[in-house]
């Protein structure tokens, strides 16, 4: 292993504090995790870490390092990705994490394509709708969608996705199709919990330059797309969900839409990142790949 592979070992391990975990990441013996550690101490003549039986922890010297060899592996990497990008393959290991319905409904279908364009590099995908913490899950980037409240990781804008106003055919058949935003207090709503939306029963929309919100009733809640789609299926209530999650229902007709000169404001969608100068080759292919993907769901 040449210097440079000894930082990027010494910078896992000092962003998840763990040997094990690291050596997990890197999919390397924890052994050679060790070995690359204590060589590169010997070389810099400097202890770099504190070492308890639970956790690593920087000493004031490995700080100092942390620091410098970030900025000099964004350097290299930026290097390798214009010189990949233009004379050779693109190739590695490359982890990203995405709300899960993106996952099913955009990404898993089209990696056919990713593939044939990319066939060098290794995709795990990742699906979740939960926050979670890149660093100590060694993930390269995220897709998240709304508000991002996350200021330590690089967001890079891919657009805003469409959204729409909802309901089943029986729904709408036993409480008739609401004509104006006024009429909603008439009707009910499946109730979505999550930390990025202003409320669980909360009904916006953008109605030229105005733009309204209430609170309407609902008989259930539910915390994931999946059970979100399939509750308004059921006739249990209207909902408010972009436009790619459901447009296969809009066209076999098991869902309508109504309201559509009061839609709600169109939800940000952005790729997420811990640090700013490293961008390898695989992640801006897989960032330019997915932002041409998005582009028909989202705003012009």
């Amino acid at each position: 292993m040449d210097k440079i592979g000894r930082l990027r070992v010494f910078i896992q391990v000092a962003e998840v504090g763990s040997f094990i975990r690291a050596s997990q990441i890197l999919m390397m013996p924890k052994t050679t995790v060790s070995a690359a550690i204590q060589q590169l101490e010997h070389e810099m003549g400097a202890r770099l870490f504190h070492r308890t039986t639970r956790r690593v922890q920087l000493t004031s010297d490995g700080e100092l390092l942390l620091e410098k060899a970030r900025n000099l592996l964004g350097d290299v990497e930026e290097l390798e990705s214009l010189f990949h990008r233009q004379n050779g393959p693109i190739d590695g290991r490359l982890t990203v994490d995405v709300p899960s319905r993106i996952a099913r409904r955009m990404i898993v279908p089209a990696l056919p394509d990713f593939f044939s364009q990319y066939p060098d590099i290794q995709l795990f995908l990742s699906a979740s709708d939960r926050s979670i913490d890149l660093i100590q899950e060694g993930i390269d980037c995220v897709v998240r969608v709304g508000s991002l409240s996350d200021s330590s990781l690089v967001s890079q804008p891919l657009g805003r996705l469409s959204m729409i106003n909802c309901a089943s055919p029986a729904y709408l058949q036993r409480y008739g199709v609401p004509d104006t935003t006024a009429q909603l207090d008439d009707h009910w709503v499946v109730g979505y919990a999550q930390p990025t939306l202003v409320g669980a029963d909360t009904w916006s929309w953008q109605q030229g330059d105005q733009y309204g919100e209430k609170t309407l009733r609902s008989r259930v809640t539910v915390n994931n797309a999946e059970n979100y789609i399939g509750c308004c299926l059921a006739g249990l209530g209207l909902m408010q969900i972009p436009r790619f999650d459901v447009q296969h229902h809009l066209d076999n007709g098991s869902l309508c839409e109504i309201l559509p000169q009061a839609r709600p404001p169109a939800m940000g969608i952005a790729l997420l990142y811990p640090h700013r100068r490293q961008r390898s080759a695989r992640f801006i292919a897989f960032a330019e790949w997915f932002s041409h993907l998005i582009k028909p769901f989202c705003e012009t």
